[in-house]
């Protein structure tokens, strides 16, 4: 490698470089990026297609004085290389590590912190007009992925721009996929702005030939010129019409790799006093061979093998299956035998298991791409006009749509059934993706009933009863990961919770999968000679009464949720309703927003262990003896 990209200024290289030394950190960066995210993982695909893109930006624009945002942010690793964060990627994605998305606590240089999709606009706009109230000139820019398109947010965000004409720098890396390809007519669009590319140039060819022609070629040309505001709505002449209807003036389609003329398009932005839009062509995955093969597996992936690109370690054990994997296999069994079945996903459809229900059932497959709030209202109409529509959606995506959950599925008591993956603590994604809240916010609504299975066995049994013996809103929230359960067959799902078995002195309530850490607490308690019963919280909500009906001197409550709000808290609540004396210690995520790390160092920092459980419990009795 040329460049020492962990303690030279690169900042100030890109200023001064020629072309060739810029290709050549370029060349460097790629090499830096796969070496390192090999053996941490983390979203590498991304990356690897916006090298020139963000070299180009730091070339033209003075951050941390001019802002660069991020949408969605899992593509900021080329900025914060440049950015002087390049020594610290041995850590990326690790407890107490470098992000992998973009935190304001890092550097001056990430602008916004981000983590879900199609904000940044929305942002922008409020530094835009901070700027311009605080009398500032600089320049605010938001590099924004085709995917986020499909997000309804954007389309708010570039009405605003667009009638306040704000000094806005947008620019659009265009790959044809957010994590897989994108759908929509936004991206039917912008296909045909790519495919038009030849059309412009051979255009621009014509106007030259014209030019030359003696005597009347000029004024050929010119009337072109004059009429092309007529025939803008042309099937062929549709270069950026819709960004143009909007107030935004349009450049491109720019190739992503030249870097000069991603300069010269980025100069010629910042040339207009209103908002522009330049429009970059990139490639998901490139210049590594494995990744622009395979950009989906490559777009976040754990430690891999540079030579072949394989895994170094699965996320399950050989031989076992994640909860996504079950709930969409299935949903395919469920949906073979009944017709009124069908799939949403939010651009998530192979992330949360529905690969194998699109491949056989296609007509029953509908991505509305990255738009949960649209998921769940079209899901509501699907269910009002008679089917049963199934939502799998991340736990903290779902939050996107809280909104549509109340007002068009739980009011109108619409038969949908929501797959809330990801539920819980995820892992290396950190506090924009944990899932903890769900618990907490879906509880609270009227009509929504909650299922919170231990195991993928669990999972199916609830999902078929949701199906056949329900017809309301119904959600069932499980974590990533493996769905094995090792310990017991639990008893068959018939709607209600499972009690394991009574006890005098201590009752632990495990909701969903912390059933395990409930049992190997219940274990090591009764091997200090305390009574313990165990009871598996499958139902959340509606709360079921008789579990504060019990004989026993202390309760514990275990959740892979905030305790605020969530199943410890209802119980408190309905044991003083009841006039419950035992006492009450309640395990789960503290009010407070948790980083990034491995689930089991994130379940030691919230104290949500099995060894947390035995301390509490007998520290509780050691105080009322």
């Amino acid at each position: 490698m040329k460049y020492d990209l962990e303690h030279e200024d690169l900042i100030s290289i890109i200023k001064s470089a020629d072309e060739n030394e810029l290709e050549e950190l370029c060349s460097d960066i790629r090499e830096f990026l796969i070496q390192k995210v090999s053996k941490t993982g983390g979203h590498l695909a991304s990356n690897l297609g916006v090298v020139e893109l963000t070299v180009a930006m730091h070339n033209v624009y003075n951050s941390p004085v001019d802002k660069i945002i991020y949408d969605v942010g899992h593509q900021t690793y080329v900025h914060k290389i440049l950015t002087g964060r390049a020594d610290q990627f041995d850590t990326l994605r690790k407890f107490k590590g470098l992000s992998g998305f973009p935190k304001a606590y890092e550097s001056v240089h990430d602008a916004y912190d981000t983590g879900h999709s199609s904000t940044s606009l929305g942002a922008a706009a409020g530094y835009a007009v901070a700027r311009n109230l605080k009398g500032e000139d600089s320049e605010v820019v938001a590099l924004i992925g085709d995917g986020a398109m499909t997000g309804g947010l954007i389309y708010e965000a570039l009405n605003n721009i667009g009638s306040n004409r704000l000094k806005i720098r947008i620019i659009l890396n265009d790959n044809g996929m957010s994590i897989a390809h994108n759908v929509g007519a936004m991206s039917k669009h912008l296909q045909r702005l790519r495919s038009s590319s030849n059309y412009i140039n051979a255009k621009k060819s014509v106007r030259t030939s014209l030019n030359r022609v003696p005597l009347i070629g000029k004024l050929i040309s010119n009337g072109i010129s004059r009429t092309k505001s007529r025939i803008k709505l042309s099937v062929l002449d549709q270069k950026g019409i819709l960004f143009e209807e909007l107030g935004i003036k349009y450049i491109g389609p720019i190739d992503g790799y030249d870097i000069p003329k991603l300069i010269e398009a980025f100069n010629a932005a910042n040339a207009v006093e209103g908002p522009t839009i330049v429009h970059v062509i990139t490639t998901k995955g490139k210049g590594y061979s494995w990744s622009e093969k395979f950009p989906r597996k490559f777009h976040g992936v754990g430690p891999f093998s540079i030579d072949d690109g394989n895994l170094l370690s699965s996320k399950c054990p050989s031989g076992e299956v994640s909860f996504s994997e079950v709930f969409g296999n299935k949903l395919l069994e469920l949906a073979k035998e009944d017709d009124r079945i069908v799939a949403i996903t939010a651009a998530m459809g192979t992330a949360t298991g529905l690969g194998p229900f699109c491949d056989e059932l296609p007509n029953r497959f509908f991505d509305v791409g990255i738009a949960e709030q649209h998921a769940v209202l079209f899901a509501a109409g699907l269910a009002k006009a008679g089917m049963i529509p199934v939502a799998p959606i991340y736990s903290s995506f779902l939050q996107r749509a809280y909104d549509q959950i109340i007002e068009d599925v739980c009011i109108q008591n619409q038969h949908v059934i929501f797959g809330v993956d990801r539920a819980g603590l995820v892992g290396a994604d950190g506090e924009t993706h944990h899932g903890v809240f769900d618990l907490s916010y879906l509880s609270s609504i009227p009509n929504m009933t909650v299922f919170a299975p231990a195991d993928g066995a669990q999972l199916e049994e609830m999902f078929e009863y949701a199906v056949k013996n329900m017809n309301s809103p119904v959600a069932i929230r499980y974590p990533r990961g493996s769905s094995k359960f090792d310990h017991l067959k639990l008893k068959a799902f018939t709607g209600t919770n499972i009690k394991l078995s009574d006890g005098a002195d201590i009752t632990i309530f495990a909701v969903g999968n912390m059933l395990d850490t409930a049992l190997d607490a219940a274990r090591e308690l009764m091997s200090k000679g305390y009574d313990v019963g165990v009871t598996n919280v499958c139902v959340v909500s509606p709360f079921e009464e008789d579990l504060t009906k019990i004989d026993t001197k202390l309760v514990i409550t275990l959740e892979d949720n905030v305790i605020r709000g969530g199943f410890g808290e209802i119980l408190a609540a309905k044991a003083v309703e009841t006039g419950n004396n035992y006492g009450l210690i309640t395990f789960g995520v503290p009010d407070k927003f948790i980083e990034q790390g491995s689930i089991e160092q994130l379940r030691i920092e919230c104290r949500m262990t099995a060894n947390d459980i035995v301390k509490g419990a007998t520290e509780y009795f050691e105080r009322k003896a």
